[in-house]
């Protein structure tokens, strides 16, 4: 059975779509047929990260349109062997409909071990896969901000039934200790109240590879953190890839 992976965060900024992007791509590295399926509707962003930005021909706002089915508008990414793109739409005002929107993820379990979705905010189309996901992925950086609306997020999330919730810290620099604007990692996973599933680093190569369409260099710090992060959701006991002690 096909797991859906609802990727999601308090606020922009997080890092949510660039964490969508390569822990996709960590689970197809590992040797899973993986369906990244954007819903950032008007802000479409994933094809130029996974280096696809004039090879896709079409998007999920021709499928909700009826125009196409949801396999051709999907796009597999040259780069990744077993992964495969299905891009938003750039009209930010298409008309979005809940049940669509979850065809999409029931028709493609049939043909992936794992949907990745990223989400964008919590609308009825939206929370309709979030709440049908059997993993979501909270995105948060160590700020006071973006600590208090994820935690509020996840509140909303588990009053509504969606339990099963695991945090991912992201943009953590190396002297985050010494920085008072940014929490320790514990008061983190403490403030926001969901189990922790992945570290990231703050990393140059996150930025400088999701604006050129590039694969991370494979020993930089970014790459060893998300490959963690599919590695862990994959069932597999790794450890983290930044200390919290």
């Amino acid at each position: 059975m096909s797991q859906i992976i609802a990727v999601t965060a308090g606020k922009g900024g997080t890092g949510k779509s660039t964490t969508s992007a390569n822990v996709a791509t960590g689970l197809a590295t590992l040797g899973h047929k993986t369906l990244l399926v954007e819903l950032d509707f008007g802000l479409r962003c994933l094809d130029i990260m996974l280096g696809m930005k004039d090879k896709v021909k079409h998007d999920i706002g021709e499928y909700l349109e009826g125009k196409i089915d949801i396999l051709t508008a999907t796009t597999k990414v040259d780069r990744v062997e077993n992964l495969s793109l299905v891009c938003a739409t750039r009209n930010p005002f298409i008309d979005i409909n809940p049940d669509k929107i979850m065809g999409v993820c029931d028709e493609m379990r049939e043909h992936f071990d794992y949907i990745i979705v990223d989400t964008a905010g919590i609308g009825s189309s939206v929370f309709s896969v979030i709440k049908a996901a059997d993993l979501i992925l909270m995105v948060t950086t160590p700020d006071t901000v973006c600590v208090r609306d994820g935690q509020m997020l996840s509140d909303f999330l588990y009053v509504k039934n969606c339990i099963n919730q695991r945090l991912i810290i992201n943009k953590v620099s190396e002297n985050f200790k010494n920085e008072d604007i940014l929490y320790d990692l514990d008061e983190v996973m403490d403030a926001v109240g969901i189990p922790l599933i992945g570290v990231v680093p703050e990393d140059v190569n996150i930025k400088i590879c999701g604006a050129k369409g590039e694969a991370l260099p494979p020993t930089c710090g970014g790459f060893k953190a998300y490959s963690s992060i599919a590695k862990r959701i994959d069932g597999q006991d790794v450890p983290l890839s930044i200390k919290i002690d």
